[in-house]
């Protein structure tokens, strides 16, 4: 494990917060912006278990993430509206557990809604899955797409908070197209 201090730049666990998958991604942001792939993974559950049970396995595999990798803030898929209920109620779950752990541990932590941290990554706030893989990809220079969707989406998650202000930028970095389209959008919505 690097110490925070021995390491320039920001690390950021981010997560996809699911019940039966928990997509987990720990990145370096450089305060270029580059980036570089720490750990990705999936935290599952069983479906048939209890919910007190569930929540225990998230937990502890949020916690070893944790433990293992020494983020400096933790960044979490915001719930948003869904038809099934049920669905929704699980990812509140899972936000909720990913964000106590955040606050056990005395970690900073952030919400994004999945229209941001498609804008952030790829330039396109209704970016489908593959175009986000692709993305998490060629910015993390991987060999292959982040598999599956859900560790993709963590990582994701991990960048749009480093690049919407969670790391510093050094001014003669150049910008992505992706950063610069949400650096736009963003300077256009505070006029």
């Amino acid at each position: 494990m690097t110490s925070p201090r021995a390491r320039s730049g920001l690390r950021v666990l981010g997560i996809d917060p699911g019940l039966t998958r928990c997509g987990v991604g720990v990145v370096d942001v450089a305060p270029d912006r580059s980036a570089r792939l720490v750990h990705v993974g999936v935290i599952r559950s069983e479906p048939a278990a209890p919910i007190e049970e569930r929540l225990a396995v998230i937990a502890a595999g949020l916690r070893a993430v944790v433990d293992a990798h020494a983020p400096d803030v933790v960044a979490v898929e915001r719930v948003f509206a869904q038809q099934n209920r049920q669905t929704v109620m699980g990812t509140a779950q899972a936000s909720g557990i990913a964000l106590l752990i955040a606050g056990e541990r005395g970690l900073p932590a952030a919400t994004h809604t999945p229209s941001e941290v498609k804008a952030a990554v790829t330039g396109y706030g209704s970016a489908d899955k593959r175009q986000v893989q692709t993305m998490v990809a060629r910015v993390l220079r991987l060999d292959a797409l982040p598999q599956p969707a859900d560790a993709a989406d963590a990582l994701a998650i991990a960048l749009c908070h480093a690049w919407r202000g969670g790391a510093p930028v050094s001014a003669s970095a150049p910008l992505t197209p992706a950063q610069q389209a949400w650096h736009d959008a963003e300077r256009l919505a505070r006029r």
